[in-house]
């Protein structure tokens, strides 16, 4: 773990921290969120759903390349070291998450949990705030997708295998690197790539769907690992495969960078580089419709792109989990509790 205090400039703040001496370790700190609601709105194309939920801001993991680090400067704080270890947490999540279900307007669309941040860091074992937005999606028959890189998904097996008897839930496990060396160097505070796999067969075996997320994929780093990804993520269960190319937005094409010359001098230039080539001279392409992919006529993503769809077809991956339609959505009363429904 990057443990001392670094943070790029804040682009809404003018006033920036220079160190004499040395700075003391970044210690985690807990700060509450008082919003008055939970459910995030997407409206990008790009983006396979439309309403999400982050009960947490920051994330410990403190993946190099992750593309929610920008978010944390919106609340006054630093796109680096901040982001990980200053962790803001909204404590009425569930309460929030049932006001938002009981509103006529809410028809029982399907919701992203982590759709920014990480829902299962560790915090989450302490708190329990995604345990109680599960306990209400689960109360609402409310379908709900997951994304995460946790085991600690796994305790809550009991709402997921619940909700998958309605078709009502899946779990995908961000799986970009194989190797645990190079997961440690660029993913530091994440579990090991091993342990996510061991937490996808669990999830399969009791019947809640799982699929695997191969992002993000960093040419020089990432590309040669895609088969065996795929090959241990479609051994674990994994019925569904994606895959996106690293993307460095805002404050994150400066905090990579710098991570990557930590963790791997000797090759970070190269893989730099060739991250150049593939969004066409900049770090990151911010167009809908072209963000999550690379250049036509770039060699690098043309062999990523290829090799992901050959392996995928290959193992035989089918389609993306899909929420169940009609919605098996219903706001509870006190005569469906008595009958069990």
């Amino acid at each position: 773990m990057f443990s001392r205090p670094w943070n790029p400039a804040n682009r809404f703040d003018p006033r920036s921290i220079e160190w004499e001496v040395e700075p003391d370790k970044a210690r985690l700190r807990l700060i509450e969120d008082a919003s008055s609601s939970i459910l995030a709105h997407n409206d990008s194309p790009d983006i396979g759903f439309s309403w999400s939920v982050n009960p947490y801001r920051g994330c410990t993991h403190a993946c190099a390349y992750c593309y929610a680090r920008p978010t944390h400067e919106y609340l006054g704080y630093g796109a680096g070291t901040d982001f990980e270890r200053t962790i803001v947490y909204k404590p009425r999540a569930g309460e929030l998450l049932a006001a938002a279900f009981e509103r006529p307007s809410w028809a029982g669309a399907h919701v992203m949990f982590s759709g920014v941040t990480d829902c299962y860091q560790p915090v989450e074992r302490r708190l329990r705030l995604t345990r109680a937005c599960l306990e209400v999606c689960a109360r609402y028959r409310n379908p709900v997708a997951v994304i995460t890189r946790s085991p600690l998904v796994v305790r809550d097996l009991d709402l997921l295998v619940e909700l998958a008897a309605l078709g009502a839930s899946a779990v995908t496990f961000s799986l970009p690197l194989l190797d645990p060396a190079l997961a440690r160097a660029l993913e530091p505070g994440a579990p090991s790539p091993h342990v996510r796999l061991a937490a996808m067969a669990q999830l399969a075996a009791a019947g809640v769907p799982v699929g695997v997320s191969v992002a993000p994929v960093i040419p020089g780093i990432g590309t040669e690992q895609i088969p065996n990804v795929l090959k241990a993520a479609r051994d674990a269960g994994a019925r569904w495969a994606w895959m996106i190319p690293i993307r460095l937005p805002g404050a994150v094409a400066e905090v990579f960078p710098r991570r990557l010359r930590e963790a791997l001098p000797l090759r970070a230039e190269a893989i730099l580089t060739r991250i150049l080539r593939l969004r066409g001279g900049v770090m990151n392409e911010a167009r809908f419709g072209a963000r999550f992919e690379g250049r036509d006529d770039d060699p690098v993503w043309i062999s990523m792109r290829d090799l992901f769809s050959v392996w995928r077809d290959r193992l035989r991956f089918g389609a993306p989990w899909q929420p169940p339609d009609p919605s098996p959505f219903r706001r509870p009363s006190g005569q469906l509790d008595l009958f069990g429904t």
